[in-house]
């Protein structure tokens, strides 16, 4: 069961970034580095991290890095040592067919995370069927995150009828909607909307070329006779993970205007300001290729990591999109914590 603490905070909304990995240039754990980054988003007054997502990169789970357990143990070591409050929200990534997913959850459980983001990632091979008899299996070990992945980063597009047997799975308490597809979301929401565990799921976005837009959002069903509203409350985000001191800023004005009649127009300019950043950190008009070295880029620029590298060399930077970095940072001044990270940094990195 997930402690009444989080499922609070979890049903309030908050900010979970997606936690990047530290390296140095000869691509080993930057040690000094990672806590540095649970210290900043701590610091920066997050809700919650998410560790072991697509943002630390999958490959920690391979033999040749195993860096899995070790990388989600620092950040577990940084929340008890800034003594994090009771519903600081702990997310660790499960990913892999079921045997590893179940391994995942076990040792994330163990060492004290709240629920598990579940992957459907690199399983193409498996039905519909199958990933949720997995759902059940990892739902027993740990309250469950589900998670719709892009299919250009690995995801896979699924039927409306499996999401509302996902979300009637006991022991799952949010969903992070990130298939970067307005049909898609509303199939997540639709379906959340017509189980009988819609109460009990909170809704997460993570459709990082539409945040503003799905935190304004108000959903809207008919229901039998009934009219059932949803809201996304949070956002588990990799873009999340860079500039976070003003995400949470921004957020916190969201908060304060979701639930009146009248938006205003001014959130809507951000949120395209902010779409408009991603596409260069995210790297979309290539596919999102560099779309981990772009968060990578943005973090070293601020001094937080030592270089954009990434465990794997063909992870790099697209031809282009260092300029396009340039461009919004340019752009978009007010999207920028520097002077927040600049005055931290030593304090962060201090043993």
């Amino acid at each position: 069961m997930l402690k009444e603490a989080v499922k609070k905070k979890l049903h309030a909304g908050t900010v979970i970034p997606a936690h990047p990995l530290a390296l140095t240039k000869e691509r080993q754990l930057d040690e000094s580095g990672q806590r540095a980054l649970t210290r900043y988003y701590i610091d920066a007054g997050v809700g919650g991290i998410a560790v072991g997502v697509h943002t630390t990169q999958f490959e920690i789970r391979d033999p040749e890095f195993n860096l899995y357990e070790k990388v989600l143990s620092l950040a577990i070591e940084e929340t008890k040592q800034a003594n994090v409050p009771e519903d600081f929200i702990k997310v660790a990534g499960i990913c892999g067919p079921t045997e590893q997913a179940l391994s995942e959850a076990k040792f994330s459980k163990e060492v004290g995370y709240d629920l598990g983001l579940l992957s459907m990632g690199g399983l193409n091979h498996l039905s519909e069927d199958e990933l949720i008899d997995r759902a059940e299996k990892v739902a027993e070990v740990i309250p469950l995150f589900g998670f719709y992945l892009q299919p250009a980063v690995g995801g896979r597009i699924f039927s409306y009828e499996f999401w509302h047997r996902f979300a009637s799975i006991p022991n799952v308490y949010a969903i992070k909607i990130a298939p970067f597809d307005r049909y898609c979301s509303i199939d997540v929401v639709r379906a959340v909307c017509h189980s009988p565990r819609n109460e009990e799921i909170a809704l997460y976005t993570g459709n990082d070329d539409n945040i503003i837009n799905d935190l304004l959002t108000t959903f809207e069903f008919n229901i039998g006779n009934e009219k059932v509203e949803k809201k996304i409350a949070g956002g588990l985000l990799g873009h999340w993970s860079v500039w976070t001191k003003k995400v949470v800023e921004i957020f916190d004005q969201i908060k304060e205007v979701q639930n009146q009649e009248l938006i205003p127009k001014e959130l809507l300019t951000l949120g395209q300001q902010i779409t408009d950043a991603n596409a260069a950190i995210f790297d979309s008009r290539n596919a999102f290729k560099g779309s981990i070295a772009g968060i990578n880029e943005i973090l070293a620029r601020q001094g937080l990591l030592q270089g954009n590298w990434c465990l794997l060399d063909r992870e790099v930077l697209s031809p282009g999109q260092a300029d396009e970095l340039n461009r919004v940072y340019a752009s978009y001044p007010h999207l920028h914590d520097d002077d927040f990270v600049k005055a931290n940094l030593s304090k962060w990195f201090a043993k």
